[in-house]
């Protein structure tokens, strides 16, 4: 505060310090009578269990517990705590190049599909593919492997088959698996259009390569894998707390089955969910 630097700074006494700036002795002196230490805890635990995230996420997690703490008091004790986190400097597309994404009204209108990596702890690499929905952003799969090849693929796209249909569109980039015979193949038989980005503009793929950046900040940075068994776990938890709690931005702070809820097939229904906040998301954690 400024009273408070003039004061250390040039030994100035508090009324000369409050003349200064047009302040009153009285508001300098004042302290709050406030209990922000409920705040506090709580947000301890948002931080403990979503390090990735920022105060708006916090925010809107809070409100959706049914806490009606105002805003501008949150975010005096986010910043109190030192929990500000500097903005990423973002690159802006010039007006000619940028080519939006069309919201689609309905579900499976259109799903976007991209592959992920990273290694295991004895130095084998391993590859993600993920899977979701443009009209709500649900995550349907989260899935790993050492390798993956275009049946692969295939077969986990007939599993979506069967629990929650097929979309009239597929977007995806030019990788081998995408543009392989078996895969357009597959999609004729099943009338899907496959849609491709063009190569080296990640943006016309812009949905899936956001949720790609919320997986690895809380997925892959976080934790360090034994196994892939062990991965699809984390992956499937993961997956349970993406589409049921966190809030998007683009959907007005709303989860996606929040948004738009999916009616699923009875397989799907009988299907287990966990927590994931219930896995504490420390750096590099071994399980």
């Amino acid at each position: 505060m400024i009273v408070t630097y003039l004061v250390k700074k040039y030994k100035a006494s508090v009324e000369q310090s409050v003349s200064i700036v047009n302040m009153s002795r009285s508001s300098w002196y004042y302290k709050s009578r406030l209990d922000d230490s409920e705040i506090v805890t709580k947000l301890e635990e948002m931080v403990e269990n979503y390090p990735s995230r920022g105060f708006e996420n916090y925010y809107h997690r809070i409100r959706r517990e049914g806490i009606k703490w105002a805003w501008c008091r949150i975010l005096r004790v986010y910043r109190e705590m030192g929990l500000v986190r500097r903005t990423k400097k973002r690159f802006y597309l010039p007006d000619a190049q940028r080519k939006p994404l069309q919201q689609v009204e309905r579900h499976n209108e259109t799903w976007s599909m991209d592959f992920m990596s990273d290694a295991l702890i004895d130095g084998r690499t391993f590859r993600i593919l993920n899977v979701m929905d443009d009209y709500n952003r649900e995550c349907l799969l989260s899935q790993g492997s050492i390798s993956f090849p275009a049946k692969r693929v295939i077969n986990y796209l007939e599993q979506l088959k069967e629990e929650v249909g097929l979309p009239n569109y597929i977007r995806t980039d030019n990788g081998p698996e995408f543009t392989s015979n078996d895969y357009k193949d597959w999609c004729k038989i099943n009338n899907v259009t496959p849609v491709y980005a063009e190569p080296g503009k990640p943006t016309q793929n812009g949905y899936i390569e956001r949720l790609n950046r919320t997986f690895r900040e809380d997925v892959l940075d976080a934790f360090m894998f034994t196994s892939i068994h062990q991965f699809n776990i984390i992956s499937e938890k993961w997956q349970d707390d993406y589409n049921d709690y966190h809030p998007h931005q683009s959907l007005k702070y709303k989860s996606p089955r929040e948004f738009a809820a999916r009616v699923f097939n009875s397989f799907n229904n009988e299907k287990s969910k966990s927590d994931f906040s219930s896995l504490k998301c420390e750096k590099h954690q071994y399980l």
